[in-house]
């Protein structure tokens, strides 16, 4: 195994006068641990972590240069043996498998299933219903005063969204959305009752993020399969069950993988992205009082929200042989780490990193994956989402403030503000 270097040798870097253990998902309660990334990017941007759930430990990368240089070379650092932290075994692994797990060609054949509905000029069709969408939801919501906003607006619209390019039926949306929290959240008490690294999970690791709501995801997937193989429409689903480019359909599991990655992955990261979005509004009011009076500006500061929130804070790869790298030694097997959310305030890529401002440029921000096959597939309907969500928010408050505690997920995975207690007056 990897030597530890000195500088990580308890797992943990300080912030101030605090140590804190980036692997620990309680840290990230209290917010993302910049403190820790950055000296980590300035002293030892390929670091060894050893892991308290009896994992065989990691190598983070934290350097933007590095992890765009590693998340490219596929070939080095796969994604075949697992995209997180969490260690499966064969059996698990192919249980578990997307195309988040495949490498080229594999991973190519089957992404071509999908590209065709979120490609920038498909996804650009969707923004008549989008904002629509948007309208009816702030109308609704904006006049009762007091809301929370990660609840009422930033979950709302993706979720209905989603439902839709689905085909569900739009009283399962809530059913949906609720079973995507408890994987993707699968460290809160909040969203699931079996908390993957307090509660014994076992009987479930061979379903996705090791929860119970994959079994009855994967239920609900095969009725809505069955029904679009007796009549095929123009949503998603028809295109995840049409042949692939070698005439072959999917297999029923990879069927049910795809789906329940879609229902998880398609809600929360943009929830999260536009809560936290709209916090770093309100916490630099010149950069909201800008943007109120330069609408024109919102495509620049959603790219800046972006970078700024990072949902998905890391991806996992592992090394298939031996590559030194500043000095380190990653041996054939480790897992090795790479911290989007830490390259996105790397201050080599963005001078004064930790100043929002919603004109940078460039922002070559990693909240999608920049380099390499993986990039997020749903990456410009992401961005509609937001700016139209944003441009409708703006053009009808008078001011906002926060009037309750932030409270933020626990994970080390994903971050996410999920309540953000606000209180609106109209224009």
């Amino acid at each position: 195994m990897t030597t530890m270097p000195p500088a990580a040798t308890a797992s943990a870097m300080v912030l101030g006068d605090r140590w804190l253990d980036i692997t620990d998902p309680d840290v990230y309660r209290s917010g993302v641990p910049h403190g820790t990334f950055d000296r980590l990017r300035r002293e030892d941007p390929v670091s060894w972590w050893d892991e308290h759930d009896g994992g065989r430990g990691f190598w983070s990368i934290t350097r933007y240069r590095d992890i765009i240089d590693l998340n490219r070379d596929f070939k080095t650092f796969t994604s075949r043996q697992g995209i997180r932290l969490e260690e499966m075994d064969d059996e698990a692994l192919e249980a578990r498998k997307t195309m988040m797990e495949m490498d080229p060609p594999e991973h190519t054949r089957l992404r071509r299933l999908l590209q065709g509905g979120f490609t920038r000029r498909m996804v650009a069709s969707y923004e008549t219903a989008i904002r629509a969408l948007a309208t009816e939801l702030l109308d609704d919501v904006l006049r009762r005063g007091r809301i929370d906003f990660t609840v009422d607006v930033a979950r709302q619209l993706p979720l209905r969204m989603l439902g839709r390019l689905l085909g569900a039926p739009q009283e399962d949306y809530d059913w949906l959305v609720a079973h995507g929290d408890a994987m993707i959240g699968n460290a809160d008490p909040e969203f699931t009752t079996h908390v993957v690294d307090q509660s014994d999970t076992e009987q479930f690791r061979l379903m996705p993020f090791r929860s119970p709501s994959g079994i009855e995801l994967f239920e609900y997937a095969q009725r809505l399969a069955d029904a679009r193989r007796a009549a095929p429409t123009d949503d998603v689903v028809s295109q995840m069950l049409a042949p692939t480019m070698d005439g072959e359909p999917l297999t029923d599991l990879e069927f049910n993988n795809f789906f329940t990655l879609m229902v998880a992955a398609g809600n929360d990261t943009t929830r999260y992205s536009m809560a936290a979005g709209l916090l770093a509004l309100l916490d630099h009011p010149d950069q909201l009082e800008r943007l109120q009076e330069h609408p024109e500006m919102m495509g620049s500061a959603v790219e800046e929200m972006l970078r700024w929130s990072s949902v998905t804070m890391h991806f996992r790869r592992t090394a298939t042989h031996d590559v030194d790298l500043h000095g380190r030694t990653i041996k054939a097997g480790d897992k090795v780490v790479l911290w989007w959310i830490s390259g996105d305030f790397d201050e080599a890529q963005f001078p004064d990193p930790f100043r929002f401002d919603i004109a940078r440029e460039p922002n070559d921000h990693l909240a999608f994956g920049r380099g390499g096959p993986h990039r997020c597939i749903g990456e410009w309907l992401a961005r509609l989402e937001m700016r139209v969500t944003m441009e409708e928010l703006l053009s009808r408050l008078a001011s906002a403030r926060v009037v309750g505690p932030v409270e933020r997920l626990r994970s080390n995975f994903i971050s996410g503000i999920k309540h953000l207690p606000i209180e609106v007056s109209l224009r």
